[in-house]
């Protein structure tokens, strides 16, 4: 989702770092052209190879509703009753930023929350996920400058 400003999380990841043990691959984290920082390959990744887990505190809907109402969060939904709050504990992963035209997708599998290539990934490309954040709440603009860009975060 440790190293965030407050134990409280739901804020900014004051010092984000890329835990090894969550990735086989050696990613690094920098500015990004699409919102403040992101995650970069440091080298190549094939098609269809698990490039990193999500990982954080697990918490109840009702903490994530909490957490939820700052403007910046770190949260993944992982199943109807638990949310994982990737501002603490986090793998590096809850850096990863939106684009209409990623590179990774996301699965859940045994609980665990993992981003896989969707196709060749090349060394110093940022790594990407489609959010696919529901159509039933406020519209979130997309800075991802995708040829394909929604305009917003949500899905139409």
């Amino acid at each position: 989702m440790t190293r965030a400003l407050s134990p409280m999380a739901g804020s900014l990841v004051a010092a984000p770092v890329i835990d090894s043990r969550y990735t086989p691959f050696r990613l690094s984290i920098g500015p990004s052209r699409i919102h403040r920082r992101g995650v970069y390959a440091e080298q190549f990744i094939a098609v269809r190879r698990k490039v990193i887990e999500y990982t954080g505190e697990r918490i109840s809907r009702r903490e994530t509703k909490r957490r939820g109402s700052n403007s910046l969060t770190y949260l993944f939904t992982l199943d109807d009753y638990w949310t994982v709050d990737g501002a603490v504990g986090g793998s590096g992963a809850e850096i990863i930023n939106h684009s209409c035209d990623p590179n990774l997708r996301s699965s859940i599998l045994k609980g665990h929350i993992l981003y896989w290539s969707i196709r060749d990934i090349q060394p110093g490309e940022e790594l990407t996920v489609d959010y696919l954040f529901s159509n039933k709440i406020d519209p979130i603009p997309c800075f991802c400058g995708a040829a394909c860009c929604r305009g917003t975060i949500n899905v139409k």
